[in-house]
């Protein structure tokens, strides 16, 4: 009776071994891939698109609780008799007034740097898209309807296409100056002579002149009411500064971002097919590419699947595939390669810029919810151009992903 206990304890004692073969299965970074959801940023871009509302409460915080700050923007309010948040710059331009540097419109940086943010920003995106060497390899076969380098000058377009609805044009006045309108602002220096031409077109006095002074008047812009000696005043002025910083550095983020993660996935994956040690299959691990894809079928796969990279590969499998040209080693001539870092570094100087700049924009310039609202408008052309296509196939065929 006592030894019929005894032989089941091997059993239990096998269970913990049987358990070992999902445990090592598990070190495969296909579970991790299946984490988050194709219709929100992954972590990692998660992290990045935080630091902006950050800077930007920093910003605010630190230009409330500044007595420098504070007492600049009292001096400003008090020369334009304006509130003190009711300007898009409310402290002295005075240099000897000015809270800081930065506080000024001619500071060098605001000047030569945002007012041409967008033409800096393309030199840097095509600076990288002409020297890196990932968009001179095919992408993957019948998946997409451009190429590498064709789709990424195609995001480019659509998110340019954004920034000069948004900024320079919308069938008249831009985005920005049309809810500046709409909202009750409007140029205080022409609103006498706009009441005047417009009860002058209503009565029917001064004919066609009239009309089209009204016009005029009625859709002018912030930058016409500057020339004309006016100032934009009233309504509700999306921070312009922290929607192109915001853009520019999504933009770049992404474009450049995803395109290092597969190049260091690449190195990972040949590595670890020429040593074939557990030690790189875990380093290709961290750099899996974490975005979800929708396919076809509506099945929720990682985006290695369409970059022709299963996550269940084999150190051998890798290595076979980087021979077959998927993961195409660097043979690039020393100038090229040279070329290539000096692109990195310009990358990174223009996104190192564009956050210190939208730190003195958070500080010196705009209302919370003026840089708020900028946020907001720079996110829905991030979102529709980098993380709609993941949920809709149609699309992505024909801008593609970056990296993929």
């Amino acid at each position: 009776m006592a030894s019929s206990p005894r032989p089941a304890e091997p059993q239990l004692r096998q269970k913990p071994k049987m358990a070992d073969t999902p445990a090592s299965a598990s070190s495969t970074p296909a579970p991790a891939a299946r984490r988050g959801s194709p219709f929100l940023p992954t972590s990692r871009e998660s992290l990045l698109l935080a630091v902006f509302p950050v800077l930007l409460l920093f910003g605010t915080l630190f230009s409330l609780l500044s007595p420098q700050t504070r007492a600049a923007a009292a001096a400003g309010a008090a020369s334009t008799g304006s509130g003190p948040g009711s300007g898009t710059a409310h402290y002295p331009q005075t240099p000897s007034l000015a809270p800081s540097y930065f506080a000024r419109k001619d500071n060098l940086l605001n000047v030569f740097f945002v007012k041409r943010g967008w033409f800096w920003i393309t030199v840097t995106f095509a600076f990288f898209v002409g020297t890196h060497p990932y968009y001179a390899e095919p992408s993957a076969p019948r998946k997409h309807v451009l190429g590498r380098r064709s789709a990424a000058v195609l995001r480019w377009g659509l998110v340019t296409g954004w920034w000069f609805l948004v900024t320079q044009w919308f069938f008249g006045p831009a985005l920005i100056d049309r809810n500046y309108r709409l909202t009750g602002g409007g140029c205080q220096a022409l609103q006498a002579l706009t009441d005047e031409a417009g009860a002058a077109a209503s009565s029917g006095e001064g004919g066609k002149h009239a009309e089209a002074t009204y016009q005029f008047l009625e859709a002018a812009t912030a930058s016409a009411c500057k020339h004309a000696g006016g100032q934009w005043r009233g309504g509700h002025d999306i921070s312009g500064h922290v929607f192109l910083l915001v853009l520019g550095t999504t933009f770049l983020a992404q474009e450049v971002g995803w395109v290092l993660w597969r190049q260091a996935q690449r190195r990972a994956a040949i590595s670890g097919g020429v040593s074939g040690s557990t030690s790189h299959s875990s380093s290709a691990a961290r750099v899996v590419d974490t975005r979800l894809l929708v396919m076809d079928d509506g099945a929720v796969k990682s985006a290695e699947v369409e970059a022709g990279l299963a996550t269940g590969r084999t150190g051998e499998q890798n290595s076979s595939a980087a021979r077959a040209g998927l993961m195409q080693p660097d043979t690039r001539s020393a100038n090229a390669a040279l070329l290539s870092r000096v692109a990195l570094r310009v990358t990174a100087a223009a996104i190192g810029l564009s956050l210190w700049m939208l730190l003195m924009t958070a500080i010196y310039f705009h209302t919370w919810f003026e840089k708020l609202t900028g946020l907001l408008v720079a996110l829905v052309a991030f979102y529709s151009v980098y993380v709609l296509p993941r949920w809709v196939p149609a699309l992505r065929r024909v801008v593609g992903l970056p990296g993929l």
